[in-house]
């Protein structure tokens, strides 16, 4: 039997207990879970810029290559068994699930940071594209500024923010 992926971008949401369970299968060594689930905001509240849907674009291929690099680097920054992204693509909705990270350790400690560290990843590094759809119409969402910054405090430079490009306005 092979164990699953990794990674999966894909479109169906996921189960988280279905996810840990297959995380852990077989590695007695397991002491510790810990995972982060991204959901849409329901922020539709009529209020001028605020988000009613959204919708995520990838590179198929390299996004999947790009994610298998950052859990390769957390196995190597932190004590930890294993890790798994699920991230979904395609329309969302508020309330929906958008990504899970999962990762297994033998202490809590080191897979609470390995699991903050993939999301900071994630948020910065992963080639995903984000189209939020507002009441003014649909816009491509930059990078923040606050994200470069949290990959940062891991040693990271991203640089990916409008703030960050030279002559960029703020």
């Amino acid at each position: 039997m092979s164990s699953p992926a990794r990674v999966r971008i894909q479109t169906d949401d996921f189960d988280l207990s279905t996810e840990v369970a297959a995380l852990r299968a077989g590695d007695g060594g397991v002491g510790a879970v810990t995972s982060f689930v991204g959901t849409v905001r329901d922020r539709n509240s009529g209020t001028p810029g605020e988000v009613s849907a959204m919708e995520l674009e990838h590179y198929p291929g390299m996004t999947e290559r790009a994610i298998e690099a950052m859990i390769d680097e957390a196995l190597r920054r932190f004590d930890i068994r294993d890790a798994r992204v699920i991230h979904r693509v395609g329309p969302l909705q508020p309330g929906d699930q958008i990504v899970l990270v999962v990762v297994s350790s033998a202490h809590r400690g080191s897979s609470f940071q390995a699991c903050e560290f993939l999301m900071d990843y994630l948020k910065t590094q992963a080639p995903f594209w984000k189209k939020e759809t507002t009441p003014e119409g649909a816009r491509w969402v930059d990078a923040r500024v606050t994200d470069d910054e949290a990959l940062a405090r891991w040693g990271i430079a991203a640089g990916n923010s409008q703030a960050a490009v030279p002559g960029a306005p703020v």
